[in-house]
């Protein structure tokens, strides 16, 4: 496990904005914990929002860098802290809604020990494939799949990126063979230079590499194409795939117990962060787009996303690897 603690200083402008009433409870730093390494979607998340959430709290918001096994360490850490809003999570849809049934014999369960406080982005994740291949759509890659498994790589065991390929398994009837990687950078390499047959990645990575016409995107993993590259069509348009949906997303969570004050306090310096013009293109400009909600409605969409993902990994047979 690799632990950095980064201390985000906030620009005088926030530094100006009002403390929200409902604030009293922060009196000391706020460990806002990311289980993934820096410089990931999800960390880069965190840091945008910690800088505007602290002018709101009144203390400095600490992002740290709790890595190891696709999330769950820092998700723990967060499950044993007190339930005195003093340490926060910026979870994931691995670490809170397929980690549980991909891993089986996890010592907390996301849905029960952890209390919601908002979602926070959602992350358009693409088809990419080698510019060596010959491909063009992704019927051309299911059909190849079909005369050979191809090999896909993702950022880690029970991340998107992984399920996404699953469930493309599960629905073509593929056997596609998963290649896990330790983050997106390595595995997204690795498919411009032809490792890999394919992955599911962040646009805001594939991008640059499709531009400089080192690899190609094919399609969304979204159930509609995306407003970011409306030219790419979405998965579920291709013959066979109607309905093939895979949202890759995050969500800010606190220790089970939390009162509900304290719970109301990090909602609203939350959402309020969310609103925020500069956020906002911020998110854009990296491929994420914010998805701010009640507590109510982060607790049902959990338990949703948990529902339907939990027979697509028996389904696949996927293991931690």
């Amino acid at each position: 496990m690799t632990l950095r603690r980064t201390l985000l200083g906030a620009a005088p402008a926030l530094l100006a904005a009002p403390a929200l009433a409902q604030t009293s409870f922060a009196t000391r730093p706020i460990r806002m914990v990311v289980g993934y390494p820096p410089g990931g979607t999800t960390d880069v998340a965190a840091r945008l929002m910690a800088p505007r959430m602290q002018a709101m709290l009144g203390q400095p918001v600490v992002v740290e860098n709790r890595t190891g096994a696709s999330g769950n360490i820092g998700t723990e850490y967060v499950v044993r802290a007190p339930a005195d809003g003093h340490t926060i999570l910026m979870g994931t849809i691995g670490a809170l809604s397929i980690n549980p049934t991909l891993y089986g014999n996890l010592p907390f369960d996301p849905q029960t020990d952890l209390t919601p406080i908002t979602r926070v982005a959602q992350i358009v994740n693409v088809l990419a494939v080698p510019t060596s291949k010959p491909w063009r759509t992704a019927a051309d890659v299911v059909a190849a799949a079909r005369a050979n498994p191809l090999t896909y790589g993702s950022s880690g065991s029970g991340g998107a990126g992984h399920l996404a390929g699953e469930q493309l398994n599960v629905m073509a009837g593929l056997r596609n063979i998963h290649a896990p990687y330790r983050g997106g950078a390595p595995m997204i390499t690795d498919i411009a230079n032809g490792t890999l047959d394919f992955g599911f990645t962040p646009v805001s990575g594939a991008k640059p590499l499709a531009d400089a016409g080192r690899l190609r995107i094919l399609a969304v993993s979204t159930l509609a194409r995306s407003a970011q590259i409306p030219d790419v069509p979405a998965l579920a348009e291709t013959p066979g795939l109607a309905g093939f949906d895979m949202q890759d997303w995050s969500a800010l969570m606190a220790p089970k117990g939390l009162p509900a004050a304290i719970q109301q306090a990090l909602h609203a310096a939350a959402v309020a962060a969310l609103a925020e013009p500069e956020l906002v293109a911020a998110f854009t400009q990296r491929a994420l787009d914010a998805t701010p909600s009640s507590p109510e409605e982060t607790a049902a969409f959990l338990r949703a996303e948990t529902a339907k993902w939990t027979p697509i990994i028996r389904a696949s047979g996927a293991t931690p690897t």
